[in-house]
């Protein structure tokens, strides 16, 4: 009886754990995968510099990398960014881009060398990606006339938008 009673627990334990591993769904989102197309033009790596202004209004210049890729079968774009200064990190980051149910709008989730992380809206607008770390800040990404990746950083100001950051990249793949 003991033996029937193990054999029948184990039995349900493996339907429980089927159903559970059924229950995922591992089919392609084509819908997904056709919006994050859009976003493919930032695909490659890249390698420049920039620089910034910083809370204590000091102009710092950086070399910087990115490297993009679409990831999960097209559904999500990753892109890890390093910025270096006077042989030092200054800017280490992950960040995933995934597709949200409304036309041109995307989550920009981040993960910074801190520790800290955040998902943030984002949106395509005629191949300009701007994201909006806080409602105050955006951050503008087009690849300009050159085929290079040009960023800006802007603080709003209530009236006008006051750039603080910028980069250019050119893509080495």
């Amino acid at each position: 009886m003991k033996i029937l009673f193990k054999i029948y627990l184990f039995a349900a334990c493996m339907m429980v754990f089927l159903n559970l591993a059924h229950g995922q769904s591992y089919d392609l989102n084509p819908e997904a995968q056709e919006k994050m197309e859009a976003l493919s033009f930032l695909i490659g790596n890249w390698k420049g510099s920039g620089w910034m202004i910083t809370p204590d209004q000091q102009r710092h210049t950086f070399e910087q990398s990115e490297k993009v890729e679409m990831r999960l079968s097209g559904t999500h774009l990753m892109i890890e960014g390093k910025g270096i200064s006077n042989g030092k990190v200054v800017h280490n980051a992950l960040a995933i881009i995934s597709p949200k149910e409304e036309g041109g709008q995307f989550s920009f989730t981040s993960f910074l060398q801190s520790g800290s992380n955040g998902a943030f809206k984002a949106e395509l607008k005629e191949r300009v990606l701007y994201w909006y770390p806080t409602g105050q800040v955006r951050y503008v990404i087009r690849i300009n006339d050159l085929g290079q990746w040009h960023e800006i950083g802007e603080y709003n100001m209530g009236e006008r938008w006051v750039q603080f950051f910028e980069m250019i990249l050119d893509q080495v793949d």
